[in-house]
C-alpha cells in the first residue's frame, strides 16, 4: 500500500471521501472504492501522490463555495490535484471562470465530465494509470523504466494529437523539445513557436 499522510491507498484502488457514499460514482467503482472519514478537502485518494477534487453540477450552481475549497487545497496541499468538473447544459454557463481559476490561476488539470458516470470511468482509467506508475517507480531497472516509458508513448502521442493543427510530426517534435503533456501545458507561447510556428503555436496556446 502507498500512504498519503495518514492515508493508506491499497494498490489499485481509491479512497473515497465519505460524502460520496450512496452516489452514482461510488455506485461504478464498487469493488475499488474504500470509503474513509476525514478525507477534508478532497474527494478520492488515487495515491500517495494524486487525489481529485469532484465539482459537481450542483456545486456549481450553489455558488462559490468550490472555489474556496480549491484554494484551500492548493495552498494547503502538495499531492497532485486533479479537478473534475461537470460540465452540463446547467453548468456550462460557469465553465470559462472554473477553466480560469482552476487551469490558469491555481496551475491545476481540469477534466470536465458530462456526468457522474463518465467521472467514474475516468477515475478507473486514473488509477490504472497510477497503478502502471506506481510499479514503475518500484522497478530500479533503468532498461525496464525504457520499456514502460516507449509503451506509454503512443497514447501520449495520441493525445497530442488531438491538438488542432497538430499532426504527428508536430506532435513529436512537441514531446521531443517539451518531454511531457505536463510540461507542454506550461510552457509560453514564445517557446511554442520555436518549435511549430506562429499560427500552430497559437492554436495550441488557446487549446
Amino acid at each position: 500500500p502507498v500512504t498519503a499522510g495518514s492515508i493508506v491507498v491499497p494498490y489499485g484502488h481509491v479512497i473515497g471521501n465519505e460524502k460520496w457514499r450512496g452516489s452514482e460514482v461510488a455506485q461504478r467503482l464498487q469493488g475499488k472504492l474504500i470509503f474513509e472519514d476525514g478525507l477534508g478537502l478532497v474527494d478520492f485518494h488515487l495515491s500517495n501522490r494524486t487525489c481529485i477534487l469532484l465539482i459537481s453540477e450542483a456545486d456549481l450552481v450553489a455558488g462559490d463555495e468550490f472555489k474556496r475549497r480549491l484554494v484551500r487545497f492548493r495552498n494547503a496541499s502538495s499531492l497532485r490535484g486533479i479537478v473534475i468538473v461537470e460540465k452540463t447544459q446547467i453548468s456550462d454557463q460557469y465553465y470559462l471562470g472554473i477553466q480560469k481559476l482552476v487551469v490558469l490561476e491555481l496551475g491545476m488539470v481540469l477534466l470536465p465530465v458530462a456526468n457522474q458516470g463518465e467521472a467514474s470511468q475516468l477515475i478507473i482509467q486514473l488509477v490504472s494509470f497510477s497503478v502502471r506508475e506506481q510499479s514503475r517507480d518500484r522497478g530500479t531497472n533503468p532498461f525496464l523504466c525504457k520499456q514502460h516509458a516507449q509503451l506509454a508513448e503512443p497514447a501520449v502521442l495520441q493525445t497530442v494529437q488531438q491538438i488542432p493543427g497538430v499532426g504527428k510530426t508536430k506532435a513529436l517534435l512537441l514531446l521531443q523539445q517539451f518531454g511531457s503533456i505536463h510540461q507542454l501545458c506550461n510552457v509560453s507561447i514564445n517557446e511554442l513557436e520555436e518549435v511549430v510556428g506562429q499560427t500552430v503555436a497559437q492554436q495550441i496556446y488557446t487549446f
